[in-house]
C-alpha cells in the first residue's frame, strides 16, 4: 500500500492497494476530488486535464460531489424558517477543499469537509460530510456519512446528496444501459419521458433521472466492457448525463430530484445530532 503526495501530472494524493494494485488519485483542494481510479490497470474515469488545469473553469471530469443539493433551485434560493439562503447549482461541496487521511484500516482514503464561515454563510447549519473510498476487487465502494453539529433547538437540516462520476466509454453510439426505469424526467425539458427515446440520443446529449428498482448497468459494447452501480435508498435514484463529443457518461447516484428541497419529493432532513450513512458501489467487468 502506498499513500503519498505526487506532483504529476498534476498535484494530487495517490493511494495504491496494497493487493491489488488498483490507483486512486484525489486532489482534495478541488472539492475532494477523485480524478482517477485504475481498475486491472485500466483507468475507469474520464478526465479532462486541459479544463482541469484552469481553476477558473468547472470540472469535466472524476467524481465530483454535490451537496447540499443536486441540481438547481428556482432562482438559486433555498426558503429555511430561518431565511432564505443562495445556494448555486449542485451546491459548494464540489467547489471547496476537503481534508484527506488514510483510513484507518488502511483499506483505502477518507476525505471530510466541515462547515465553514464561508459555508455557513450560504447554508446555516454545522454539518461534516465524511466520505470513506475503497478500492475493492473489480470495484470502488463509496460510503458517505452525514452529521447535523448544530445546536440543539436549530431547525432540522435539510439536504440532497449525490455523485456526478464521469466514466469512459468507447462510443456513445455503442453505448447501452440495463436496469433503467422505463420512464424518466428529461432535465433538458423538465418533463417525463420514455427511457429508451432518451438512451437513443447519447451521442447528441441527454441529462435525464429515473428511479429504478435496482442496480444500474453502462455496456460498452466496443470495448466488451461492464460497469455496474449498486445504490442503496436513500441514494438511489440514477441520473444519466452525456456531453459529445465528449467518450463519457455520468452514472450517477442522487438521494433526490432536482428541486427536492422545494418540492419535499425525497428531501432529507437532520436534527440536530444526527447523522446518516449513504453507499454505494461501482463494480467493473
Amino acid at each position: 500500500m502506498t499513500f503519498r503526495q505526487q506532483s504529476a501530472p498534476y498535484a494530487h494524493w495517490e493511494f495504491v492497494h496494497p493487493t491489488s494494485g488498483d490507483r486512486l488519485r484525489v486532489v482534495p483542494e478541488r472539492g475532494g476530488l477523485v480524478t482517477e481510479w485504475r481498475c486491472n490497470e485500466r483507468e475507469i474515469l474520464y478526465l479532462d486535464q486541459e479544463r482541469f488545469a484552469d481553476p477558473s473553469k468547472s470540472v469535466r471530469g472524476g467524481i465530483p460531489v454535490l451537496f447540499p443539493i443536486c441540481g438547481n433551485l428556482p432562482g438559486d434560493r433555498l426558503p429555511l424558517a430561518s431565511g432564505d439562503v443562495t445556494l448555486k447549482q449542485h451546491g459548494f461541496a464540489r467547489d471547496l477543499p476537503w481534508s484527506i487521511a488514510l483510513l484507518d484500516d488502511q483499506s483505502g482514503v477518507q476525505l471530510t469537509l466541515k462547515a465553514s464561515a464561508e459555508t455557513l454563510a450560504a447554508y446555516p447549519f454545522h454539518f461534516e460530510v465524511v466520505m470513506a473510498i475503497r478500492p475493492q476487487s473489480d470495484a470502488l465502494e463509496i460510503v458517505t456519512t452525514i452529521h447535523n453539529q448544530s445546536e440543539a433547538g436549530r431547525e432540522p437540516m435539510p439536504f440532497s446528496f449525490g455523485l456526478h462520476p464521469y466514466f469512459n466509454v468507447s462510443d456513445l453510439g455503442r453505448t447501452r444501459f440495463e436496469g433503467l426505469a422505463p420512464r424518466c424526467l428529461n432535465h433538458l425539458e423538465m418533463a417525463e419521458a420514455d427511457t429508451a427515446d432518451q438512451l437513443g440520443r447519447l451521442p447528441e446529449g441527454v441529462d435525464f433521472l429515473t428511479r429504478p428498482a435496482g442496480p444500474v448497468t453502462l455496456v460498452d459494447e466496443l470495448a466488451g466492457t461492464r460497469l455496474q452501480l449498486d445504490h442503496q435508498a436513500p441514494m438511489d435514484l440514477t441520473v444519466v448525463w452525456t456531453e459529445p463529443p465528449r467518450a463519457m457518461v455520468c452514472l450517477e447516484p442522487w438521494t433526490g430530484p432536482r428541486q427536492a428541497l422545494i418540492s419535499g419529493d425525497r428531501k432529507l432532513e437532520l436534527a440536530a445530532g444526527q447523522s446518516t450513512t449513504l453507499r454505494c458501489h461501482y463494480r467493473v467487468s
